[in-house]
């Protein structure tokens, strides 16, 4: 992905009163270096990050994201942003975005060691072809994450739940499944129960009701699956959050990786074993995912 946008935000104070921003904001060459190297987002994925679609100019869900950013920013004892402040700078990038699909990318860094303040910026580029796995669909497989669905509550120091920059193990699972022969990951607690994609929520269909995993296990509660969950309950369906065995995905009407910018991609496969595919409903879901959301 080619970052054709970029901004330096000057962080305000969560309860700065302005209206007008503008003056924290300074626009700089996506192309060029912008960091020292004492910053703490490279040198110890220390910061907190959020990806929003744009679809056509329109940032979806901003709100949803900048509520996620502070949550996250909270779980990390950083300083709480001024979500006016990010509002303003999200508008920013997206009137830099050409039509189409693109993703913006907030970043709050705890910044230079021992620095005084945090570091954080804004970028904007054009998103990748996401058709055909919308389309298709992808093949997971089921990868142990090393720890049972009560950890976060006993271990909090983990961030379990909160979208930090330590990314790496994220992008290996990614690996792990591709030498597997697969498409993505779906992690899975030692105690057999599903978590959620190294990238995505998992959502799946049993009859007439959704269900994804309750976000008490120390899973990121995604802005997509929450914008799904009132579409679905607007036609008709019934939501649940539950405890999901990892039988339960392979048993499954149908299922779905959710995210703000691969939108929803159907599961084909678990582990090499096909579950149902409904091409007609993932087109639906994807319709109203690309349609404006705030």
């Amino acid at each position: 992905m080619t970052w054709r946008f970029a901004l330096v935000i000057e962080p305000a104070a969560s309860d700065d009163p302005r209206h007008d921003f503008a003056d924290t904001f300074t626009v700089i060459d996506a192309s060029a270096p912008a960091l020292t190297v004492g910053e703490l987002s490279t040198q110890r994925g220390d910061g907190v990050f959020e990806s929003i679609g744009v679809v056509d100019g329109h940032a979806q869900e901003v709100q949803a994201h900048l509520e996620r950013l502070a949550h996250s920013a909270a779980l990390c004892d950083l300083p709480a942003p001024n979500i006016e402040q990010w509002r303003q700078a999200v508008a920013v990038a997206a009137a830099s975005c050409a039509p189409g699909e693109a993703v913006i990318k907030l970043i709050l860094s705890r910044g230079i060691e021992h620095g005084p303040t945090p570091t954080a910026w804004v970028t904007a580029a054009p998103a990748a072809d996401n058709s055909a796995v919308r389309e298709r669909g992808v093949r997971v497989v089921t990868l142990d994450r090393g720890y049972g669905i009560d950890t976060p509550g006993r271990a909090p120091w983990l961030l379990l739940g909160a979208k930090t920059l330590s990314y790496a193990v994220n992008m290996a699972a990614i690996r792990e499944a591709k030498r597997r022969g697969a498409d993505d990951a779906v992690f899975v607690s030692s105690d057999g129960f599903v978590l959620e994609g190294p990238t995505s929520s998992v959502i799946l269909r049993r009859g007439d009701t959704f269900v994804t995993p309750a976000p008490g296990a120390g899973i990121l509660h995604g802005t997509t699956q929450l914008s799904l969950f009132e579409e679905l309950e607007r036609r008709g369906f019934a939501t649940a959050y539950e405890d999901v065995p990892v039988e339960a995905l392979r048993e499954a009407d149908a299922a779905w990786l959710v995210s703000s910018v691969r939108l929803a991609a159907p599961v084909v496969t678990v582990d090499g074993q096909p579950i149902p595919f409904d091409p007609e409903l993932t087109a639906s879901l994807n319709a109203y995912l690309l349609s404006p959301r705030d």
